[in-house]
């Protein structure tokens, strides 16, 4: 009998949790072949969430609490989630109840066929038109000067075998883009596709911001690709022959009196233009610059404050 982690980064999702527990109560009742264990990291929430935890952990002894010290991001929370889980496969998935834990037991099916990879891709999705368009522009580049295999609208939804998954907890990064991860280490996936619903009002507020979403895809192109670069010294390269031959035209003029250089419109909009280009420039070798710092540190992504049982013990980490 193979034991199955079912990993949820939490961050102020106390309006959801009891219902998504019950869902997975009721998953692992219709699985008879496996046990369950239900991790849950708290992501440093500042709404009663880690109470809600504590006390559905009173009455559910397959739950585990992971508690950080503070809110390190989504991706920190799921790689302490895979590196607590001692499932022979691991399974993750978001707290608000956008994605169904039904098709946990699809993806165990796959992974019983051999599968060491299962991926639950968004096939369709209720965010909202710009939302979508957003993500559907973020996917397309990802897929198109990152990682091909990428599915075509992503995917937050997985499940893992445990040799995958102790591959993920030896790769040591800051700001990992766990997803590009998962597919980069080159585990043929088998990819089931599911509409994702709408967030449901009763259960709050999405926490993903439009800054988080901005770090999100920064992350994900500065981790997998060096396109960014690229794409700065060919535009370097582009302004510095458009700027000579520029240059060259306006001696010419000047020379054989073709036009009066009065100049100073021309002059501003030119230098304008090519010092916000080198900021830009700067900007993104700034980026690239700051993860190797970071790296370089050897800070770790996340700290776990404590770990608490669902059989009411606990163990305490530094």
């Amino acid at each position: 009998m193979s034991l199955i982690s079912i990993v949820v980064p939490v961050y102020n999702n106390a309006a959801s949790l009891p219902d998504l527990l019950a869902r997975f109560q009721e998953l692992a009742a219709q699985d008879a072949q496996d046990r369950f264990e239900f991790v849950f990291v708290d992501d440093g929430s500042f709404d009663n969430s880690l109470s809600v935890l504590l006390s559905l952990a009173q009455r559910e002894s397959r739950m585990r609490i992971i508690k950080l010290t503070r809110n390190f991001g989504s991706n920190a929370a799921l790689l302490a989630g895979l590196g607590q889980a001692r499932g022979d496969a691991v399974a993750a998935i978001a707290a608000d109840l956008q994605d169904p834990p039904e098709l946990i037991l699809d993806l165990i099916r796959h992974w019983r066929e051999g599968h060491k990879v299962a991926l639950a891709a968004r096939q369709t999705r209720d965010d909202g038109f710009l939302n979508n368009l957003l993500s559907d522009i973020f996917y397309a580049m990802f897929r198109r000067f990152a990682i091909k295999a990428m599915p075509k609208r992503g995917f937050d939804f997985f499940l893992l075998d445990r040799q995958v998954c102790d591959l993920i907890n030896h790769i040591q990064e800051n700001n990992v883009y766990l997803m590009g991860l998962i597919v980069w280490l080159g585990f043929t996936p088998k990819v089931i596709t599911y509409h994702r619903c709408k967030r449901e009002k009763r259960y709050g507020r999405s926490m993903w911001t439009f800054g988080r979403k901005i770090k999100y895809f920064i992350d994900s192109f500065v981790a997998f690709t060096y396109f960014p670069v690229r794409a700065t010294s060919i535009i370097g390269l582009t302004f510095s022959v458009v700027g000579l031959l520029y240059a060259v035209a306006i001696v010419f003029m000047r020379l054989f009196h073709y036009v009066p250089i009065e100049g100073w419109a021309s002059l501003m909009v030119v230098v304008l233009i090519v010092s916000g280009v080198q900021m830009m420039m700067m900007g993104i070798l700034g980026e690239y610059l700051w993860r190797n710092l970071d790296e370089t540190r050897k800070r770790p992504p996340f700290i776990i404050e404590r770990v608490v049982e669902g059989a009411d013990k606990e163990e305490e980490h530094p």
